[in-house]
């Protein structure tokens, strides 16, 4: 009876992990099938072409968006690195008064959404003339994204033990050695957390781009599929195709860190 009820449990979750793949792999599939049609194929014509993909690298200049999202990116992630792991450590290990103030504070910054903010936001960035090139992207990702990276470095920092640190202290380091040479390479783990994660959602997002980036020059890849798709007819084909270039990324680094993250995800959590 007991090995009955797990072997019917194994089936039922195996049948339900099959849905649940097919709900979604079924738009990747969509993409591909839409992107290999002409827009005569898309309405009913027979066949298959690679139209939509020429057609794709004649109205889009596909290779300077992806280098421009890539600079997005590594700027904002850089930024968002550096303070999280600086403050994640300081809040960590070099308690005072205030620390339980600032990080609850920190949480709290993670809960406010993006709408409420875009607009003082833009503003600001528009007075600061930063508008004309990528500073005011990478400033506004990197201001979204630091509070996350904060919360999951000092949980992974606390999971230090504290008698690590002040041996390092008592043996002539000082905190900012300690830092640098005991408490980073021990949160590998948790770096690689935070760049995934954030590299996937700036890559992917469109507001903050479509918003600070002014110049077409130095449009990301999502801001040109939405400028494309922007015309009072859109060419379906054309789009799926640019869909597919803009995912390929975020689904590659997913593909290849995804049992870092998972460590790292696991161990802050734990910690």
């Amino acid at each position: 009876m007991r090995s009955n009820r797990f072997g019917l449990k194994k089936v039922i979750a195996f049948i339900s992990m099959v849905i649940l793949a097919i709900v979604m792999l079924y738009p990747f599939f969509f993409m591909i099938s839409t992107s290999l049609k002409s827009k005569a194929q898309y309405f009913g014509a027979p066949g298959h072409s690679l139209d939509s993909w020429k057609k794709l690298f004649s109205v889009l200049p596909v290779g300077k968006q992806l280098l421009n999202s890539t600079i997005v990116c590594a700027g904002s992630i850089v930024i968002i690195l550096i303070v999280s792991t600086m403050a994640g450590f300081a809040m960590a290990k070099l308690r005072s008064k205030a620390s339980p103030v600032i990080f609850v504070g920190i949480v709290g910054a993670m809960l406010i959404p993006l709408q409420s903010i875009i607009i003082p936001a833009y503003i600001n960035a528009s007075k600061l003339n930063l508008l004309s090139g990528y500073w005011g992207a990478i400033f506004v990702y990197a201001a979204l994204g630091t509070p996350f990276a904060t919360f999951l470095m000092t949980s992974y920092f606390r999971g230090i033990p504290d008698d690590l640190v002040e041996a390092s202290v008592v043996d002539g380091l000082s905190y900012y050695g300690t830092f640098i040479r005991i408490a980073l390479p021990l949160a590998v783990p948790a770096i690689i957390t935070v760049v995934v994660l954030q590299f996937i959602q700036i890559w992917d997002d469109l507001l903050v781009g479509l918003l600070f980036i002014q110049e077409p020059a130095y449009r990301t890849i999502t801001v040109g599929l939405g400028a494309l798709s922007a015309g009072r007819v859109t060419d379906i084909p054309v789009l799926m195709a640019g869909s597919i270039v803009s995912a390929i990324p975020a689904v590659a680094v997913y593909l290849i860190f995804q049992r870092q993250l998972v460590n790292g995800l696991t161990a802050g959590i734990g910690k």
